[in-house]
């Protein structure tokens, strides 16, 4: 039998050679791990400016917008009186520049306001104050509010009449912003034609508003994303016009708070249905608790 030992010294050196690998791993290790901690206290200092950025942000939307609102406020009911004649008959074309302050006023108030929400959304303040209401009040209101900017000539406003619908309770303020903002998309973008505000009830317990229009009607490749944050339709038309690209994604958000959602119909060159289904009680209260 041939003993088949290996040169003397030979083991001692592998162990050695295994220890300097192993220190050199530890090493890399080490470092390795030194490295990663720098990235995250990295890291932790830009999330840390990011969010002190985006308080800055918010505090600033907030501030300006509070700031704006009280003198478009006040040149909206000024063109309000000026259009309802109060002091005296105005000509056709006087009509015609207090129409043109009063939509230039409103567009200006509704990029405000998407501002603003915005603003208190990321800050996470944004709340609901449900309260009882009835159906034919906030389509008055609305009416009212849309009246002084209309051009009977092109375009007719038509709210439905409610019927058979009981009072809500839910936000208001929230529900006729959400209304608001479909109105005036719809205005924008249908030159001729109605636009039509309806309501009814749908399933159980639930009521669907919808703004229907007369337009330019979208694409459904663009359905999808239409209520995203500063998503815009791209088209001559709009090009003319102004706008954050906030007002659908603020739909949207706010519908959820109700307890809802929002959705779309549109065929292009035919026209185009916003709509909101919100529950008729946006909480478990009875709907006779008044």
């Amino acid at each position: 039998m041939i003993d088949a030992m290996a040169p003397e010294g030979t083991e001692p050196e592998a162990v050695e050679e295994l220890r300097r690998e192993n220190e050199l791993l530890r090493a890399e290790l080490d470092e390795t791990n030194q490295g990663v901690l720098a990235l995250y206290a990295e890291l932790d200092t830009q999330a840390e400016q990011l969010r002190q950025a985006s308080d800055l942000k918010s505090r600033f939307l907030s501030y300006m917008s509070h700031e704006f609102r009280t003198p478009l406020g006040s040149i909206r009911s000024i063109t309000r009186l000026l259009s309802d004649e109060l002091d005296g008959p105005l000509s056709a074309e006087q009509h015609k520049q207090i129409m043109f302050i009063s939509g230039a006023a409103m567009e200006l108030s509704e990029m405000v306001d998407d501002l603003l929400d915005l603003a208190k959304i990321e800050a996470g303040r944004i709340s609901i104050s449900p309260a009882w209401f009835d159906m034919f009040d906030l389509f008055s209101a609305l009416r009212g509010m849309f009246r002084p900017i209309l051009d009977g000539d092109s375009v007719d406003l038509i709210f439905e009449e409610p019927r058979n619908i009981p009072r809500l309770y839910t936000d208001d303020k929230k529900l006729a912003q959400i209304l608001r903002n479909f109105i005036s998309n719809a205005l924008k973008f249908t030159q001729q034609g109605e636009v039509r505000v309806s309501a009814r009830t749908e399933g159980d317990g639930n009521i669907r508003f919808a703004v229907s229009d007369t337009g330019i009607g979208i694409p459904e490749n663009l359905h999808r994303n239409l209520f995203e944050d500063f998503v815009q339709i791209d088209s001559p038309l709009q090009k003319r016009l102004r706008g954050t690209g906030l007002g659908l994604s603020l739909c949207k958000r706010f519908a959820e708070l109700l307890g809802g959602s929002v959705g779309l119909e549109s065929t292009p060159g035919v026209g185009s249905t916003f709509f909101v289904i919100i529950p008729l009680a946006v909480t478990a209260e009875p709907l006779d608790g008044e």
